[in-house]
């Protein structure tokens, strides 16, 4: 074992044995998620290295094992054979050489020859101004059994951003995949001047010699269309058509749209290989919803696009660092390519976490009477599937999390005058407020959802995977109960299926 190794093996140790040191603490938190992945204790942000291999799916993650806050970035690690019931791992990587002693940032895992890869981002301060002082290459690191990696001995394997108009310091968040014999990356980028991001296309034969091949797609329009940084690239196919997903920062709003912080869209179109030109269509969202971002994909033995993403926002209030964690990851979510527009829906996979559930419909909801409460539809991790018919109300929906003493509850409303689904977590509880607005178009009078809850978080599907809309909340542990409501008329709740879930 070289001493590089042993440095390495020392410092997943001493990782592990700080997470080890919390790890029960943080347990016990009541906002802590049952069925999502968090880390074990502290901080966690992207998604990273998610992967299918040897049967199993593998997702590492952004993970400060030392702090809640954010901090030198090692990767931590979870697997699982089924996307519901996933098993915590060693941490894969710590920040030990020269080239990454600041952090081992995003990246992605290929299986090349049976061994496992990960191509991830080495980052270096280089002065006290964290947005113009700093280095980045990319690197890789290596696994005979998926849970041990060593890095590679020749690292980095790409050592300096190209030439022209790309910002010499940030290029980040490699993603990897084979294409006939050739390897392919992409990695996210901004021009010189920073107005504008990009993403840059690389190639090799082996997976350790990289050649430059173009800026595939970027770099033309202003930071206040499409943001100044293009971060947490993935480009992959789906029916026929390429797809590219990107975290741009710095898009202004516009109306209802891009009031985080920080986007995740994707765009639509088709690589050409020999040139490395991605001509798309424009930017549509992934997620309306407050909390989402950085997602990344893999492809499973069924031939499935399957999507997961980081469920915080940067700059936002998280209420759990107090309580010794932050940060946890979307539900696992499949993606499908119909009438070109991409279709999210929840992993079918976590039925295996239901409990006994219960049926209702029809429900008559009627404005002259109070939000309507069904026995056992009630609780702090629970699924629900419903559809409603607008029938004459002007608006209706769903109040989740329900406090009527204190007068918590976190709402999702239909307004038809407007055609858009409204998320309000105003009076959701510790955490940050604001509401979000989705344009979406009722289908035969009807609207169908699903929603999710996990104790500090809810996902709200609409119609048949159209959209999607993500928040983390923070209520008081009593705060359970779910009303149903119409205003301005009359609507009808016409099926209900509610189940408790479980890991």
């Amino acid at each position: 074992m070289t001493s590089s190794q042993e440095k390495h093996l020392a410092a997943l140790k001493r990782a592990e044995d700080s997470v080890a040191e919390a790890r029960e603490r943080v347990a016990q938190d009541r906002w802590r998620p049952r069925y999502h992945v968090a880390a074990p204790a502290y901080w966690i942000n992207d998604p990273n290295g998610f992967s299918f291999y040897r049967g199993e799916y593998h997702l590492f993650y952004q993970h400060h094992p030392y702090s809640v806050e954010w901090g030198p970035m090692h990767w931590g690690h979870v697997k699982s054979r089924d996307l519901a019931y996933w098993e915590h791992l060693p941490i894969a990587l710590a920040p030990t050489e020269e080239y990454e002693r600041d952090g081992c940032f995003s990246g992605s895992a290929i299986e090349k020859d049976g061994k496992l890869w990960l191509m991830y981002t080495g980052n270096v301060w280089t002065g006290e101004d964290r947005d113009n002082q700093l280095e980045q290459v990319q690197a890789l690191a290596h696994s005979e059994d998926g849970v041990n990696f060593e890095k590679f001995a020749h690292n980095p394997v790409i050592s300096a951003a190209p030439e022209g108009d790309v910002h010499p310091f940030h290029f980040r968040d490699p993603k990897v995949w084979k294409h006939g014999e050739t390897y392919y990356c992409v990695l996210g980028s901004q021009t010189l001047d920073r107005r504008s991001g990009q993403v840059l296309l690389y190639r090799s034969s082996n997976l350790t010699d990289w050649s430059f091949v173009s800026v595939m797609a970027g770099g033309q329009e202003p930071k206040e269309k499409l943001g100044f940084m293009w971060e947490c690239p993935d480009l992959f196919t789906l029916s026929g058509q390429d797809v590219l997903l990107c975290s741009p920062q710095g898009i202004a709003p516009v109306g209802d749209l891009y009031h985080n912080s920080n986007q995740s869209g994707y765009m639509l179109g088709q690589l050409d290989y020999d040139t490395g030109r991605f001509e798309h269509g424009d930017l549509q969202l992934l997620d309306y919803g407050f909390d989402f971002y950085a997602p990344q994909t893999t492809e499973d033995d069924q031939g499935r696009r399957i999507l997961i993403g980081w469920m915080a926002m940067w700059e936002d209030k998280m209420p759990e660092q107090a309580r010794g964690w932050a940060g946890t990851m979307t539900i696992p979510r499949v993606l499908t390519l119909e009438n070109g527009q991409i279709r999210s829906r929840p992993a079918p996979d976590l039925a295996q976490l239901r409990g006994e559930g219960v049926s209702y419909g029809p429900v008559r909801l009627a404005p002259s009477a109070s939000r309507q409460e069904l026995a056992g539809v009630n609780g702090e991790c629970i699924e629900l599937e419903m559809e409603f018919d607008a029938g004459s109300a002007t608006s209706f929906g769903i109040s989740l999390r329900v406090n009527e003493a204190s007068g918590e509850e976190t709402t999702f409303t239909y307004d038809r005058a407007r055609q858009k689904l409204i998320l309000d977590r105003e009076r959701s509880g510790a955490g940050p407020g604001g509401v979000r607005k989705a344009p979406f178009l009722l289908q035969q009078n009807r609207l169908q959802l699903r929603v999710f809850i996990d104790r500090s978080s809810v996902e709200l599907f609409a119609g048949d995977g159209e959209l999607a809309m993500s928040a983390r909340i923070y209520p008081s542990v009593d705060s359970t109960g779910i009303r149903f409501f119409a205003e301005g008329g009359e609507a009808t709740l016409t099926a209900l299926r509610c189940w408790p879930l479980d890991r």
